[in-house]
């Protein structure tokens, strides 16, 4: 009789492991970045809290989660990040305010690079992206696997946007040399218009700003503002994702180039690609410089006439 119990249970708990296989989804989350990060993950409203929300990743190191099917929320990487005299833990750039490893149910303070999950939604797809609408403060990559449906298509920013970022939008590190992370202008100036807000709360009353444009010219498959949905949502059916932190540009392309998407936009504007590079020989060292950098962006956009109608252009 034991036995007929024992073999019961152990039946019912392989079926359960079995369910919870094919219910889930993974995320394999992918440092290359030189330094070690701080991943951070926050459940939406309505899914269930993970097993995880913060951990340590080291550089070249990686962590496979296993996520529930009809979750959505967002996860990023938190930069900079130590322990305090008191022993709080903090960071510089993505900080969730727990003082802990684990960020338990706070989300990431601006500015971070976020990437951003609905899963099982309408139709039975998943749509995610990467958003930039709360700043940036390092590259990152979605690549989809296994998909059924959808496009499918790899989203991201690959660029390292913090050597060139606008002065006004900086943020540097404790010793005021290097820019960690890049504000976004609502954070960085409180407009409305920038924000989305007030009277400018709808598609048709916010549009980009200069400062968006720069984003989306770097990274034209990003978000870089509230309403930017039409460019810089996918959908994928069915699949397990890899989050690469800090991915290579020229590699990642040269990989992603043969899967063909069937997605217009590139996944890098390569005159971009290698930003930090340029700023760091010295071409773009000055504040007169990165408004240089702004001024070709822009211009490649044809939107040199938006920049110069705005009155924040005189901070650049």
């Amino acid at each position: 009789m034991d036995r007929i119990i024992l073999t019961g249970s152990l039946l019912t708990l392989l079926t359960f492991s079995f369910v919870l296989e094919v219910e889930s989804t993974t995320f394999k989350l992918v440092n290359k970045c030189r330094n070690t990060i701080w991943p951070g993950l926050l459940s939406g409203a309505n899914s269930a809290p993970l097993p995880t929300t913060g951990f340590v990743l080291h550089s070249g190191e990686s962590r496979t989660l296993r996520i529930p099917r009809a979750w959505s929320g967002r996860l990023w990487a938190r930069t900079h990040c130590g322990h305090d005299s008191t022993g709080k833990f903090t960071c510089i750039a993505g900080d969730c305010g727990s003082g802990k490893l684990e960020c338990e149910g706070a989300g990431a303070k601006p500015p971070a690079t976020l990437a951003e999950f609905t899963l099982n939604g309408a139709d039975g797809l998943d749509f995610y992206d990467v958003s930039l609408v709360d700043g940036y403060n390092i590259p990152m990559l979605i690549v989809p696997k296994g998909g059924t449906r959808g496009g499918c298509g790899a989203t991201g920013c690959l660029v390292d946007l913090n050597g060139a970022c606008p002065t006004a939008l900086r943020v540097a590190r404790a010793n005021g040399k290097g820019s960690v992370a890049c504000r976004s202008a609502c954070e960085a100036f409180g407009d409305p218009r920038f924000c989305c807000s007030e009277a400018y709360s709808t598609p048709d009353t916010c549009g980009p700003s200069p400062y968006s444009l720069y984003f989306k010219h770097a990274c034209p498959r990003s978000y870089s503002y509230a309403y930017d949905d039409k460019t810089s949502t996918y959908t994928c059916a069915s699949a397990d994702y890899t989050i690469i932190f800090c991915p290579l540009p020229y590699t990642s392309q040269k990989v992603l180039g043969a899967r063909k998407d069937g997605i217009p936009l590139p996944l890098v504007n390569k005159t971009m690609m290698y930003l930090r590079s340029r700023h760091s020989s010295g071409a773009a060292a000055s504040s007169t410089g990165l408004s240089s950098l702004l001024f070709m962006a822009l211009a490649a956009t044809n939107a040199l006439p938006l920049l110069l109608s705005w009155p924040i252009y005189n901070s650049l």
